[in-house]
């Protein structure tokens, strides 16, 4: 059976502790938004997957009870900052398997300022070495990570990307100034997008006089901490008949990877941090959707930092390993080239609350695909595809497609 998604809806991703409202808030905010879009009430949602990694357990609860007490399963999900993508994955198993016609998918952060620590899950803050001890989830990652390039005073999650764009800039030659371009891209994109946190346009001199955050990654090649939250409905083939729905956008393909081996045995960070993980679940997506990168005319990736947004055109396809500095150099993933990528802003600009990011790329995809992405429209957009990747971890790829 057929999925698709009928609505979606999303809040303005903030800066933390800059507005005054609580999780539940952003989530009647975004839920109430997704099923006004699909046309659908509350009452007709059978299950709920949602997604956060800051909040105690059961609060998935607490924030759908805001849309309504109907009674059905609620389900709380938590893989870091892939939570979103696994809640439509979820939503999308539900559908697909023939056990309910229309399930809402949730995803909601509340953070903190300050940079992110070692592991989502511990809500660590800072560069301490104990924020990745060994009763963390993600010690074996940054024990890697310290094997090879040692330690320094540093964010974790930003020393282990940095360390992994150093690995990159050695082996191939990649140049800080096209690291940079990814984020120039990425902030000249969010101008357009009235939902992203920040909306400065920023040239490639602009990014590398920033901060230094871990060389060689500046403050403008991080995403933030933001809060936000983001939702979508999604409805079978024969509930959107019935109820004659519009607007549908298929899921035509998606795979969700965890590590193997091969993100640890060659010690490298651009493995540690998912590039393998990334090109199975892109293998997995063509497969199922019987589609290639050559078909996608816009994609949604996990562009935390900078340089993962290169290692990812290499786990898509886009380009071969290696070449992804010359590829955004190009010009190619930009409007007026081969792909338009991020053209909400991305991770970097439009803002990463953990658990909204993956159904915030999901609602940027549908509203790109129905022409209704404003001023931030690509011209003639069928497929698009979202990359949702989390540290410890788990990547998502789904491809969508225009009913």
């Amino acid at each position: 059976m057929k999925a698709y998604v009928a609505g979606v809806g999303m809040t303005r991703f903030e800066k933390p502790e800059t507005r005054e409202w609580q999780y539940w808030d952003m989530v009647r905010e975004a839920g109430g938004a997704a099923l006004a879009d699909a046309g659908v009430a509350y009452a007709d949602v059978e299950q709920v997957p949602v997604g956060y990694c800051f909040q105690p357990s059961t609060a998935g609860q607490r924030a759908a009870y805001e849309l309504g007490l109907t009674g059905v399963p609620v389900y709380n999900v938590n893989n870091n900052c892939a939570t979103g993508a696994t809640a439509l994955m979820l939503a999308r198993q539900l559908v697909e398997g023939g056990s309910c016609d229309c399930v809402l998918a949730l995803g909601f952060e509340k953070m903190k300022k300050g940079a992110l620590g070692g592991g989502a899950d511990t809500g660590a803050r800072g560069g301490a070495a104990d924020d990745w001890s060994s009763t963390s989830p993600v010690a074996r990652h940054y024990g890697i990570m310290a094997a090879r390039h040692g330690f320094e005073m540093t964010p974790p999650t930003a020393q282990i990307f940095g360390d992994a764009a150093r690995e990159h800039m050695e082996k191939y030659g990649t140049t800080e100034a096209q690291l940079a371009a990814v984020a120039a891209k990425n902030h000249r994109h969010s101008a357009h997008n009235p939902y992203a946190q920040f909306r400065d346009v920023y040239e490639v001199d602009d990014i590398l006089a920033a901060r230094m955050v871990h060389r060689p990654l500046t403050k403008l090649q991080c995403s933030p901490t933001s809060d936000g939250a983001a939702a979508a409905v999604v409805v079978s083939e024969r509930f959107a008949e019935e109820r004659s729905l519009t607007g549908l956008v298929e899921i035509a393909g998606q795979a969700m990877t965890t590590d193997t081996e091969a993100s640890f045995a060659s010690g490298s960070c651009i493995d540690v941090v998912g590039q393998p993980m990334s090109r199975e679940a892109a293998r997995q997506a063509y497969e199922r959707a019987g589609l290639g990168i050559e078909d996608v005319d816009v994609v949604e990736l996990h562009d935390c930092f900078s340089v993962n947004e290169l290692l990812t055109y290499e786990a898509l396809g886009m380009c071969p390993v290696g070449e992804s500095g010359k590829l955004v150099e190009s010009g190619a993933t930009t409007y007026g080239g081969r792909w338009v990528v991020n053209p909400s802003g991305g991770l970097i600009s439009k803002g990463h609350p953990l658990g909204a990011t993956g159904l915030a790329q999901a609602a940027e995809l549908v509203w790109q695909l129905r022409g209704e992405a404003g001023e931030r429209q690509v011209p003639g957009a069928r497929v698009g595809l979202a990359h949702n990747i989390g540290l410890g971890g788990a990547a998502v790829v789904t491809l969508l497609r225009a009913a």
